[in-house]
């Protein structure tokens, strides 16, 4: 009898063919969590992105799983300490989006850095302003990159292009893989009093959420902008705004916000800020990357082999 695997979040058309060459594959969206709790007793796996929350009643009520996928990366989605008592092995996508999210981060410091949204937005709209438009280079600035990861050395390369000077903190990665990334290792605080660009590069955790709040904020330069590309609750969205306004920080930019989807906030008042519906993994090379990574990885747990990338397991 083939394995069953419930996929509850799309995933790319490249992804679906590798599963079902050895599987049988449902697909179903959007399903409430009741509705979920109440099928996810018939599948060997679950696969989903973002969107799909897998708390610990969902994880009891699968009788039969043996793993769950996360297309993509952060696997906050999913309690995996209740899915590692269940022995059920939780795998994500880590690589899959890496240049995607590494250029919407770039994209998104160009937007701020040179009022780009705003002026489109005056344009169409019949006005002909210059003057208020003013923009600043990228060239001789210094980034601050919290998280010097997978996508925070990404953007280190990208940044250093532009001529930018790349500092990092980062408590999980040696001065020497640092030093060949042409950046230099610092605390926090001095990132924070020393960056002209600060972007966030790490996953959500109880150590991380919060971590760019008013106190921390307080010791940015006025000039400075903050981009948050990697996860929604890293930063106090409310104490940005209200950093903004009281002309403590220069702007911010957010592809991903502490409550998703959100269509209503205090952060799209303001033209210092820059808003995208969580687009960091949003292209067409990333999505089939991503659906391929995942596919090969649950099938590699089902087949009672060892994945790459295991979040709770050696």
């Amino acid at each position: 009898m083939k394995m069953q695997i419930l996929v509850a979040d799309t995933i790319a058309e490249e992804g679906l063919e590798i599963l079902r060459n050895y599987a049988q594959v449902d697909i179903k969206l959007k399903l409430k969590p009741e509705e979920l709790k109440a099928i996810i007793g018939n599948y060997d796996a679950l696969i989903v992105r973002s969107e799909t929350q897998v708390p610990a009643e969902i994880i009891e009520a699968g009788e039969k799983l043996k793993v769950i996928g996360r297309a993509g990366v952060g696997a906050d989605n999913i309690d995996v300490a209740d899915a590692t008592k269940k022995g059920i092995v939780v795998v994500n996508a880590p690589t899959a989006n890496t240049v995607s999210a590494a250029e919407h981060t770039i994209a998104l410091m160009l937007a701020l850095s040179r009022n780009i949204p705003k002026a489109n937005s005056q344009l169409k709209s019949g006005r002909w302003q210059r003057k208020e438009l003013v923009g600043t280079e990228l060239r001789n600035k210094t980034l601050g990159i919290i998280g010097l990861g997978n996508v925070g050395s990404e953007v280190a390369k990208r940044a250093q292009a532009f001529e930018m000077c790349v500092i990092a903190h980062d408590p999980f990665v040696s001065t020497n893989y640092a030093r060949k990334l042409k950046v230099d290792l610092v605390p926090l605080d001095q990132l924070l009093e020393q960056s002209d660009f600060i972007t966030l590069h790490v996953p959500l955790t109880a150590t991380t959420k919060g971590l760019i709040g008013a106190e921390e904020l307080a010791k940015v330069k006025p000039t400075a902008r903050i981009i948050n590309c990697a996860r929604g609750g890293l930063v106090d969205e409310e104490a940005v705004v209200k950093a903004i306004e009281d002309e403590k920080i220069a702007g911010a930019a957010f592809d991903v916000f502490s409550t998703e989807p959100v269509t209503n906030s205090s952060r799209f008042k303001s033209d210092k800020i820059v808003v995208t519906p969580h687009l960091g993994a949003s292209t067409i090379e990333a999505q089939a990357n991503v659906a391929k990574d995942i596919a090969e990885q649950v099938l590699t747990v089902l087949r009672g082999e060892h994945p790459r990338y295991a979040v709770n397991t050696p």
